[in-house]
């Protein structure tokens, strides 16, 4: 039992440790410049239009209820001030051409002189996103309806996109299962290690609405008075954590450590070189690569 235990603390940790390393390869379609000049050139106009549009296109051309359940933290009138409205303007199928041309792009000048890491990386993690579970996982099930490209920094790309997504939804999962809404989620972790400043205005929610949020929280016993998070609130999210990582693992089930830490070795360089395209902190939560 004990080593068993000890075989699932490892996915976990490797799973959170990937994921900090593949999450800035895929970021750059929210943060890279050509990213934003892509859905902008096709009349996209700001940045949120661009956004919406692009990482829900692999949904089909819905409304705004379904992105504000799989996205999750999202005010839903800031979404639906996109959508649908955005797809008479640029149809699915040609909002997946402008995400993947536009992060392709971004990453070319990221990673110059790393194109040997970048088929080596995409070699290495398309395996572990090709064919992943999408059970109760709408965005990894949307995503991998997709084929890959044939360009190896696309490639690793749309692999990174599918095991951001999946990792996601299972975080989704596990801040539903501890009783949290979209809004509750965002005002606990402001309370405990990321400014409200970086989360509430990228996310749309109106004064009214977070303060009701943290009056919820407190109500629970999530936070104090002074609105600092309690030991159950960041009790809380380390249980949130903990469940996103297990939910995380399967990919990396099958890596050994030695596997595990050649993996890490492989994309360190190429999530620093993304990461100068980023801000810290971020809405994602995602802290700085280290060696």
């Amino acid at each position: 039992m004990e080593d068993s235990a000890s075989a699932e603390d490892s996915h976990s940790a490797t799973a959170r440790r990937m994921w900090a390393l593949f999450e800035p390869i895929h970021a750059v379609t929210y943060f890279a410049p050509e990213a934003h000049a892509a859905y902008e050139d096709a009349g996209l106009r700001g940045f949120w239009r661009g956004y919406f549009t692009g990482r829900a296109a692999p949904l089909g051309p819905v409304g705004p209820e379904p992105v504000v359940a799989a996205f999750f933290s999202f005010a839903p009138a800031m979404v639906a001030r996109a959508l649908p409205d955005a797809w008479a303007l640029t149809a699915p199928e040609r909002a997946l051409e402008l995400r993947r041309a536009g992060a392709g792009k971004a990453l070319r000048r990221l990673l110059a002189g790393y194109e040997s890491e970048v088929e080596r990386a995409a070699e290495a993690l398309v395996p572990r996103a090709a064919g992943l579970d999408g059970s109760g996982r709408v965005l990894t099930a949307a995503n991998a309806s997709l084929d890959f490209p044939d360009k190896p920094v696309e490639r690793l790309w749309h692999a990174t996109t599918l095991l951001r997504e999946h990792r996601g939804d299972g975080h989704v999962a596990a801040l539903v299962s501890a009783g949290l809404d979209g809004c509750e989620a965002l005002a606990l972790r402001a309370a405990t290690d990321l400014p409200r400043t970086e989360l509430q205005p990228y996310r749309g929610w109106t004064d009214q609405e977070w303060e009701a949020a943290e009056h919820r929280l407190t109500e629970r016993g999530w936070l104090d008075p002074s609105g600092s998070a309690t030991d159950a609130g960041r009790e809380v999210l380390h249980t949130v954590e903990e469940a996103t990582d297990r939910a995380a693992e399967r990919p990396w089930r099958a890596l050994a450590p030695t596997e595990a830490d050649q993996l890490a070795r492989l994309l360190t360089p190429l999530a620093k070189a993304c990461a100068t395209a980023l801000r810290f902190p971020n809405p994602i939560g995602l802290p700085e690569p280290v060696s």
